[in-house]
């Protein structure tokens, strides 16, 4: 009988110390969404920002089931990077040592100084049309409109 409590108590505690690896990936477009369904053009779950952090569940073809912030969904591979692993205890803690704005500004190859510094050494750059440019957007609706009445096939 004492084995048999002993064996019990000593497996509780392994499991309850244990470490669960999950697979992580993080979003490398400006912005996009966790979809119902794995497919373009499927209801929107969830919309994410470049450098968000996605929990990975399982692969479809070209798009992974994925959950972010709680929410489950599928995303195209093009628009993650598969790279890091999450090690957290099964409290579901998590330790970083990088903020996403810093982790973002990283992964372009700019954080504040050196953009000052471009725009310093470039006064003749039109920062401000890019800025115009990069703040153009195109609804999945009017994209959608566009595909259908030029007879486009559909992603």
């Amino acid at each position: 009988m004492i084995p048999r409590i002993l064996i019990t108590s000593l497996s509780l505690f392994i499991l309850s110390t244990s470490v669960v690896l999950a697979e992580t990936a993080r979003i490398i477009t400006k912005e996009n969404a966790l979809r119902e369904q794995c497919r373009f053009f499927s209801p929107v779950k969830a919309r994410m920002q470049y450098a968000d952090v996605i929990t990975v569940i399982s692969k479809e073809g070209d798009w992974y089931r994925a959950s972010f912030k709680g929410i489950e969904g599928c995303i195209h591979k093009n628009a993650i990077e598969e790279k890091s692993f999450t090690l957290s205890g099964i409290s579901g803690t998590e330790k970083r040592s990088a903020t996403n704005a810093e982790v973002a500004l990283a992964g372009k190859g700019f954080n504040p100084q050196i953009e000052a510094s471009y725009r310093h050494n470039h006064p003749d750059m039109n920062f401000r049309a890019v800025d115009l440019i990069e703040g153009y957007a195109v609804s999945e609706t009017d994209l959608l409109d566009f595909i259908n009445k030029g007879g486009l096939n559909r992603p």
